[in-house]
């Protein structure tokens, strides 16, 4: 098992997985690379070499397919066990939020509480539009559902 540690960004959910929040045009630095990552951004970053999806997903917006980002955002969950998980948008505030605000709903967080929850826990600034915020109580539900 290798996951994330101390390493900036990283966010530690209720079930114990270790996910990474950050931006996109941050600068990698000594972080290491990640085994999985989620790229939410307007056009396909093609960054790295490592295995990764991308949701088409403009700032300050949802994402333009619910389906494709609450797959990734499944997998991300799923991997995220056993395997160094990244989310990352434009700038690692309003979009990696939001999709880390919904992984908490799926670590046990209630939904109505996981913008406050990941705000606490990632950035204070997370999850940016009220639309955002809107979406992560409705579609945590379903997230939720599908890891019966």
């Amino acid at each position: 098992m290798d996951v994330w540690t101390d390493e900036p960004g990283v966010v530690e959910l209720p079930d114990g997985r270790r996910i990474r929040g950050t931006g996109a045009r941050k600068p990698r630095g000594d972080v290491r690379a990640p085994d999985f990552a989620v790229y939410l951004l307007g056009r396909d970053p093609a960054l790295g070499p490592w295995p990764h999806r991308w949701v088409r997903w403009r700032d300050f917006r949802l994402p333009d397919s619910a389906e494709d980002a609450t797959a990734a955002l499944r997998e991300a969950w799923e991997r995220a066990g056993e395997e160094r998980v990244e989310i990352a948008c434009g700038g690692g505030i309003g979009r990696t939020g939001t999709a880390l605000a919904l992984l908490a709903t799926m670590s046990g967080v209630a939904p109505e509480d996981a913008v406050t929850w990941v705000r606490a826990h990632y950035h204070r600034r997370a999850v940016e539009t009220r639309r955002q915020r809107h979406w992560v109580e409705s579609t945590a539900e379903s997230l939720r559902s599908g890891l019966a």
